[in-house]
């Protein structure tokens, strides 16, 4: 793990988000280290998928920045969020594969629009992406010809195919089973230790967070409850972060009923 001297590679500063009237992201900051892994994790419906996107501007915050290698990602032009953009590689929650491409078409398609490579190099790239996730066989597959982990990993080949200094996974190892689950947690752990990335990932899975996470925050009706190493979050006192962890129900306000009420009242 990084020491805290490090320069971040992601910054996330005061970040307010809403949809509408609804405040979805209250002030949210965080800091993201390269050669390291930050895990955002919550309840669901915490604000995680909406902060991911914000840090890879497909969303622009009502207030607050978000800073990517130095550079604020949503106030850059246009050709400089272009470069910024293709130093970040994004899995999307279910992998969002285009489903009338093969997996090769599909991790070569960033390569071909947006490094400008020719058909056969993006090609020849795409299968050593697609041998770095293990499925150089399925390179000539359809993405309904395969498993659902094997959707995900060739999404993690299609975020590699750029050679990113910056990958998110949005809820990478979420309704799969537990040894394959475990498979996607390994590579992540591999693709930090051999490329020395940043890497974001949005999991409310225990078993993940506990194999893959150098730091964490977590989340709660879009605000920060704690950030830093997993043990200093883990280990936090906070009644809602024990239930996560311990797996309890959520602590709730106590409900008084119309009995409860006239026994107060008449006490």
């Amino acid at each position: 793990m990084r020491t805290r001297d490090a320069t971040p590679y992601v910054q996330v500063e005061s970040l307010v988000a809403r949809y509408g009237d609804r405040t979805v992201l209250d002030g949210v900051s965080l800091e993201a280290y390269p050669g390291e892994i930050t895990v955002i994790l919550g309840s669901s419906g915490c604000g995680k998928t909406t902060l991911l996107r914000h840090i890879v501007g497909l969303l622009t915050p009502v207030s607050g920045r978000v800073l990517i290698d130095g550079r604020d990602i949503h106030r850059a032009s246009e050709e400089e969020q272009e470069a910024i953009l293709r130093n970040i590689g994004m899995s999307f929650q279910g992998g969002a594969l285009f489903n009338s491409m093969t997996l090769e078409e599909n991790v070569a398609l960033p390569l071909i629009e947006h490094a400008k490579a020719d058909p056969e190099t993006a090609r020849l790239l795409a299968r050593m992406k697609l041998a770095l996730v293990g499925l150089e066989r399925a390179a000539h597959l359809l993405p309904s010809e395969i498993s659902g982990g094997m959707k995900k990993r060739a999404a993690v080949a299609r975020a590699l195919a750029l050679d990113p200094a910056l990958l998110l996974f949005d809820e990478l190892s979420a309704g799969l089973d537990p040894i394959t689950a475990r498979g996607l947690d390994e590579l992540v752990l591999s693709l930090r230790d051999q490329f020395d990335v940043t890497i974001l990932v949005v999991t409310h899975e225990l078993s993940s967070i506990q194999m893959i996470a150098d730091r964490a925050v977590m989340l709660d009706a879009g605000r920060v409850l704690a950030a830093g190493t997993l043990a200093e979050v883990q280990n936090t006192d906070h009644p809602q972060i024990r239930a996560f962890f311990d797996r309890r129900p959520r602590p709730v306000a106590p409900q008084h009923g119309l009995l409860d009420t006239l026994f107060i009242d008449g006490a």
